[in-house]
């Protein structure tokens, strides 16, 4: 089954063709097709996404991209005559594309001039994230399932976090597989607009357990980076500034915000509360003090991600635990758990996406939206009431 798959939800526009194979035993993926714009040097000077400007890059970036998938995947043919496209198919994609008008002629022309790729179905991000940037991908999505009478997929961003964690390189470099898993697993979804363990008692049936109350932690490493004066996004500055301090202690110790509240609900608002007032006490804030606060603020959100994530593990005799989400990347975080697990809990597995994987990306909307075919094999039936949704919940 191809499915061509298209990730809107924040700051990257990405597409993707993957040719999936198996059940949900023992399922394949073969990627034809993987490319990939990121917008983070534009909202570097608002110090975080800008909405509109990231609507306005997906609006310019997505046919063009979405044609290279296409062509990498060698599913992009011309046709050999100019094909008619009817005044009612135009003013329906006219309609469709109001809010993306500068891709409508261009769309159409594309429509008239190549051949139907053999696409199975279309899977999108239908959300959570930045509406704005979610409708751009929902319309795209929605008018190449019309033009090519294929299914439509609408994915959950956050059960991709979850899937992608789990995709493994396969005997080639465009083979990726995944494992068969033990449930009940425990997905802890880090990332700059989340914080939430969810608990997994079979395949794609979810349960939040725990979120953040405030921030998220991706958002908290951001807002503490700028405190700094370093640039969005702020979590790699913050990162690497930590790296540098070889020893555990610190001339400004952090709290660890909710870490003993019986709950596994996250705040990182206090936490980044904190290091504001920490910084406005110091007149001359010198590298090396960046440095150890960088590294004291990294130090406490990390136990606190422990100290939640194996305290839901162990109430719910998880047998695996997953980690998805931009914050992902972090070293710290992933090697901390990766010492902690294999210490302390043996019989737990611990999934961690590839770096490339823990960021946005198509691969993860494709390989979901395969298990959601699996399920439901007709797709939407109805594509009018796939609706960008900013606050999706699993």
């Amino acid at each position: 089954m191809k499915i061509l798959a298209i990730e809107t939800s924040c700051d990257e526009t990405a597409i993707s063709i993957v040719d999936a194979r198996g059940g949900f035993a023992h399922p394949t993926f073969t990627i034809l097709g993987n490319q990939l714009l990121s917008q983070a040097s534009m909202h570097a000077k608002y110090g975080g996404v800008f909405p509109n400007l990231a609507k306005r890059e997906h609006s310019k970036n997505i046919l063009p991209l979405c044609i290279l998938a296409l062509k990498e995947a060698k599913l992009f043919e011309k046709s050999k005559k100019t094909l008619n496209i009817n005044e009612k198919e135009r003013a329906f994609y006219k309609e469709l594309l109001t809010r993306e008008h500068d891709i409508i002629e261009p769309f159409i022309k594309l429509l008239s001039q190549t051949k139907k790729p053999k696409i199975d179905a279309v899977a999108v991000t239908a959300g959570p994230g930045l509406e704005p940037a979610l409708w751009v991908g929902i319309n795209f999505a929605k008018a190449l399932s019309h033009a090519w009478n294929v299914p439509l997929l609408p994915i959950n961003h956050m059960e991709g976090h979850i899937v992608a964690s789990l995709l493994q390189k396969g005997s080639s470099k465009k083979e990726i597989i995944l494992p068969k898993i033990t449930f009940p697993a425990l997905a802890l979804l880090i990332s700059g607009g989340h914080t939430e363990l969810v608990l997994m008692k079979d395949r794609m049936k979810y349960k939040k357990i725990g979120s953040t109350r405030d921030d998220a932690i991706g958002e908290a490493f951001d807002k503490v980076a700028r405190m700094m004066n370093f640039p969005y996004p702020g979590g790699p500055h913050i990162s690497k500034l930590a790296k540098t301090i070889k020893d555990g202690s610190s001339r400004f110790p952090l709290p660890r915000p909710m870490l003993h509240s019986n709950d596994f609900d996250f705040s990182f608002s206090g936490i980044k509360t904190a290091v504001l007032y920490t910084i406005k006490k110091i007149p001359r804030l010198t590298p090396k003090m960046k440095a150890e606060i960088a590294n004291e603020f990294e130090l406490a959100v990390t136990e606190v991600l422990i100290k939640k994530t194996l305290g839901a593990a162990q109430k719910y005799k998880v047998r695996t635990i997953l980690i998805g989400g931009g914050v992902s990347a972090n070293e710290r975080i992933r090697n901390t758990f990766t010492k902690k697990i294999t210490a302390e809990f043996p019989n737990i597995k611990l999934y961690l996406p590839t770096k490339d994987l823990s960021t946005d990306n198509a691969l993860m909307i494709a390989t979901s939206a395969y298990f959601r075919s699996l399920s439901n094999k007709k797709g939407a039936k109805n594509t009018k009431n796939i609706r960008a949704k900013g606050n999706l919940s699993l």
